[in-house]
């Protein structure tokens, strides 16, 4: 009984991690129109937030596309050489749209378990 339990936290921390990276961008994001972060914040605050511990490469490689994307630009502190960054109008353009989808994101999301018969669907849930 014991054994069970731990093998279903293992299995919600692996979907949680899998999850997280999947949309670890627009995490990020959103993080970023509540304020400045710099990546050490980032891995802290999903530390924080999901008990999940996610690896500096992955974190620095999202950061570095969004800004590429013209999403999300650094700053640089001079006094603490600290780079922090910051949403661009394109990147508060680009979250406003994601967030009016989420319900669709939800269903997407409900639809691939209901596919697979793990989950007794509502018919709004297969609503496109």
């Amino acid at each position: 009984m014991i054994k069970n339990s731990v093998d279903k936290n293992k299995i919600n921390q692996i979907i949680q991690r899998r999850i997280l990276k999947s949309f670890i961008d627009i995490f990020i994001l959103v993080e970023l129109t509540k304020s400045p972060l710099s990546g050490y914040d980032i891995m802290s605050l999903i530390h924080r937030k999901f008990n999940l511990m996610i690896s500096p490469g992955t974190i620095y490689l999202a950061l570095y596309s969004l800004e590429r994307e013209g999403l999300i630009k650094s700053k640089t502190n001079d006094n603490t050489r600290k780079r922090v960054y910051v949403l661009t109008f394109k990147g508060e353009e680009f979250i406003e749209r994601i967030l009016s989808m989420q319900e669709n994101i939800k269903m997407l999301i409900s639809k691939i378990f209901c596919e697979r018969g793990y989950l007794t669907c509502k018919s709004n849930l297969t609503k496109t």
